[in-house]
Parts: structure tokens; C-alpha cells; sequence
């Protein structure tokens, strides 16, 4: 009778052994789990923006991985240098503006053409005949597989004098290479070895 209740006892005792080790294993694992869920949601909302709208009301936004946009903010860099430097008004304030803002977005290899034309009184010309320049960007083709990235872009420009409009053919080429973002430079991108490839006539129109 009392080796039964000692195999009792020592039964019990393992039983209570084993429910102590699942209830230690569960414990940790709602733990475990606990954690996880935490670190996740915190991650959620460390993606979440609320900005201010106006002084007003709160508005959400999501932030993205900064990379993913990469290859978009570079052809918007590339474009509105194009944009900023082709594209001319017969006013000499706003010219030097334009010149002056794209210059920001590329190295000196840029402003040696701007000066090659001030020399040949290239936008003198503009003002004194009443001329517009406009600039449509066609492509920005951008290979992103090797660093520095190689950039080549087409566009169509349209030169608007009183009597005619002569449309022309522009491709470019050029580096592109991270830099610092700035208010003048807000993409952090900056061109190098920038060089006019065509720059021809397609039609003139008579007006």
C-alpha cells in the first residue's frame, strides 16, 4: 500500500512537471508573439505622416522606401533642368532666372554652353526679335545598372518668332550622380558631362 501511493506521488509529480513546462512554453510564446505584434504595429505607424493642412485638419500620408522612387525622381531631375534651360521668353530677368535655377541641377559642363551662347549673343537675339523658346520633353531614358548613371533624353523645341514657328529635334547625354537635397536641388541629384548630341532643324511653319 505504500509503494502505491509512492508511484501516485511520483505520478503526480510528473504531471505537474509536464503542466508546468506547457504553461511555461505557452507563457513564452504569447510573449514571443506579444513582441512581434508590437514591433509590427510600431513599424506601421512609424510609415504613417500626418501633416498638418492649413493649421486645420490632419491629414494621413504614407511614407515610402526612398529607393523605390529613385529612378522617377531622376527623370524628373533630368526633365526640369531641360525644361528650365531650353525654355526661353524675350525677357532678360527671366532668362537669368531660368538659366540661373538649372544650373543648381547640373556641374559646369552646362554653363559652358550658356556662356558659349551669351557669347555669340545667342539670347540677345531672343529678346531683341520677340522670340519664345518652349520645350517638350519626348523620353528620359536612364540606366540605372551602373554608377555614375548614363542619362539620355529627347525633346522637341519650339522656336516662336512673329513670322514662323521652327520646330527642332534636341537629344542630350549626360551622368547623373547622388548629391545633397536641397531646396534648389529637392530630387538630390546632380548631372555631369553634360553634352548637347543633336540640336537640328525638323520643319518650319509658316504662320
Amino acid at each position: 500500500m505504500e509503494f502505491k501511493s509512492l508511484k501516485n506521488i511520483e505520478t503526480s509529480f510528473k504531471q505537474i512537471r509536464f503542466f508546468g513546462i506547457v504553461f511555461i512554453c505557452l507563457c513564452a510564446g504569447i510573449v514571443i508573439y506579444s513582441l512581434f505584434s508590437a514591433y509590427r504595429f510600431a513599424e506601421l505607424q512609424r510609415q504613417k505622416i500626418y501633416v498638418l493642412d492649413g493649421g486645420k485638419s490632419l491629414m494621413l500620408a504614407l511614407s515610402q522606401d526612398l529607393s523605390q522612387n529613385r529612378p522617377v525622381e531622376a527623370k524628373e531631375h533630368v526633365k526640369r533642368f531641360h525644361e528650365l534651360f531650353f525654355t526661353l521668353s524675350p525677357d532678360k530677368n527671366a532668362i537669368e532666372s531660368n538659366i540661373r535655377r538649372a544650373l543648381f541641377l547640373v556641374d559646369k559642363s552646362a554653363f559652358g554652353y550658356y556662356r558659349d551662347l551669351t557669347e555669340k549673343g545667342y539670347y540677345n537675339r531672343i529678346i531683341s526679335g520677340n522670340i519664345n523658346q518652349t520645350l517638350q520633353v519626348d523620353s528620359v531614358s536612364c540606366n540605372f545598372d551602373s554608377y555614375p548613371y548614363r542619362v539620355v533624353t529627347h525633346a522637341r523645341q519650339l522656336i516662336i518668332r512673329e513670322s514662323n514657328i521652327t520646330e527642332r529635334s534636341l537629344v542630350t547625354r549626360c551622368d547623373l550622380i547622388n548629391s545633397v537635397r536641397s531646396d534648389n536641388n529637392p530630387h538630390g541629384f546632380t548631372m555631369e558631362n553634360f553634352e548637347i548630341v543633336e540640336n537640328r532643324d525638323i520643319r518650319v511653319i509658316d504662320r
